[in-house]
């Protein structure tokens, strides 16, 4: 599990990357989840690669309100606040 740091954007781009096979350079904080063609399972696979890769835990009820890239990072630094 890598250490969280003040901006997750770096890891959150090489996970969405990995689910969705999204350029890296695409993940940027104003793009949407639906620019990346992210559907609800592939945002829920990056939720879980989140929470192996950086240990944090986005709720559920979370989960299903995330839809920028934005949302992802605000959600990683509350879960590892």
């Amino acid at each position: 599990m890598d250490r969280p740091t003040a901006d997750p954007l770096p890891a959150i781009a090489e996970i969405v990357h990995e689910v969705t096979g999204a350029e890296v350079e695409q993940v940027r904080p104003e793009a949407t989840l639906a620019d990346l063609d992210m559907d609800s399972l592939s945002t829920v696979e990056v939720v879980i690669g989140i929470e192996q890769r950086l240990g944090a835990r986005i709720p559920d009820t979370e989960v299903a309100s995330l839809q920028t890239v934005s949302d992802l990072q605000a959600a990683v630094q509350r879960a590892t606040a």
